[in-house]
């Protein structure tokens, strides 16, 4: 779990966020469009919002969060950098259909959530996605640590898996497959998977 500190203009500072902003920067710029309306689900402190929309300028990147803490945060961040293609946060919680956006965007991002939630979190994301994404070629994009049934669980996210678990029994590392087959039923076809720092590793799928 990610340990935050709090700054006193309402902003929190995540390490994670500093530590894999520029791998998951990287990847973006290679598959995100140069233009067109980004939703970031579950944007925490609000750094990797401000991060990827100040590098990518052609892109509205719209964050969420159904924490009122982390609207806040991001908030404050964007205050700091006054960045003109990131919109206000929205208070959008996966499991309330209510709070969903109906707009229409390009790519939605889901960065560390689903293992830090129930799985109908999960659900609710692709469905979410699916309706967010009606265009084919629309793309989802999800970063975390997962099971993965030919390669053996890193003994870090072995005990990671283990801590989440005990905060809640709910929470948990997810099994891929499991995402995949999911995702494929709200016409999400996994098109790439990529490692990253940590054990990480990152799922791209595109609307069909």
């Amino acid at each position: 779990m990610d340990t935050l500190t709090a700054l006193p203009d309402g902003a929190l500072a995540s390490p994670a966020s500093v530590r894999n902003a520029e791998p998951i920067l990287k990847l973006l710029r290679a598959h995100l469009p140069k233009s067109g309306r980004v939703l970031e689900i579950a944007a925490g402190s609000g750094q990797h919002a401000l991060t990827f929309s100040n590098a990518l300028p052609g892109l509205e990147w719209t964050p969420s969060d159904p924490s009122p803490d982390a609207r806040a945060s991001i908030a404050a961040w964007a205050a700091q950098a006054g960045a003109p293609n990131l919109q206000t946060p929205l208070a959008l919680d996966c499991m309330d259909p209510t709070s969903w956006p109906e707009d229409q965007f390009e790519a939605v991002l889901c960065i560390n959530m689903i293992h830090i939630s129930p799985w109908a979190a999960t659900e609710g994301l692709m469905k979410l996605a699916e309706r967010a994404l009606p265009r084919p070629g629309g793309l989802l994009y999800l970063y975390g640590a997962y099971r993965e049934a030919e390669i053996p669980l890193a003994p870090s996210n072995e005990a990671f898996d283990a801590n989440l678990k005990a905060r809640d029994p709910a929470w948990g590392l997810r099994d891929r497959d499991e995402v995949v087959a999911l995702a494929r039923s709200h016409g999400l076809t996994l098109t790439l998977r990529t490692e990253m720092p940590a054990n990480n590793i990152s799922l791209l799928f595109r609307r069909t």
